[in-house]
């Protein structure tokens, strides 16, 4: 019997990863990265605001505050039916997020089956000092993992995107903040 999930509450923060199934790769070349970060954008951009992300070849990290309902963006928000639903829902969200990527690698590839090992993981931000070490952990992913020397050298990750001055939607100001106060 599998152990039934957290509910991901609003207001939190929480910890999003999952791997491929049995650890198969989940991006494949340079547009599979851009597209899953374009439906991260429409799925996800109006229910959470993003702190931190890194994608590797087979799993992925991403650091998200759920936004209460009056943060939400109900007019950018995608919903499977033509009706808006009675309840926002982020892990609906999430679920929509997956299921559309692996329908288009299931596609692009011709594969088959579930791209991803389980229902998403997720684990709630419980201090300020678990925050800012998450933010080091997703960052340093391609490092420990053997992708790379030196975090900047990494494209798939935020942390390039902290330290720029570039336009984003990434909460570059508040991770910042998290380290100087």
């Amino acid at each position: 019997m599998s152990e039934k999930k957290e509910t991901i509450e609003q207001g939190c923060y929480y910890h999003i990863y999952n791997r491929g199934n049995n650890g198969c790769d989940v991006f494949f070349d340079t547009e599979s990265y851009n597209y899953f970060l374009r439906l991260y954008d429409k799925y996800i951009s109006p229910v959470a605001d993003t702190f931190a992300w890194c994608l590797l070849k087979n799993h992925f990290h991403i650091l998200v505050y759920i936004k209460l309902n009056h943060e939400v963006d109900i007019e950018k928000m995608e919903f499977s039916t033509v009706k808006l639903p009675k309840v926002i829902s982020p892990s609906r969200q999430f679920s929509h997020l997956f299921n559309a990527y692996t329908q288009a690698i299931n596609k692009k590839f011709n594969r088959t089956g579930s791209l991803f090992e389980t229902t998403f993981e997720r684990k709630k931000v419980t201090s300020d000092a678990y925050l800012q070490k998450l933010i080091f952990y997703i960052h340093n992913n391609p490092v420990h993992h053997g992708f790379t020397q030196h975090l900047n050298l990494y494209p798939w990750s935020s942390y390039d995107t902290i330290l720029s001055d570039k336009t984003t939607k990434l909460k570059r100001n508040d991770v910042i903040d998290f380290f100087w106060e």
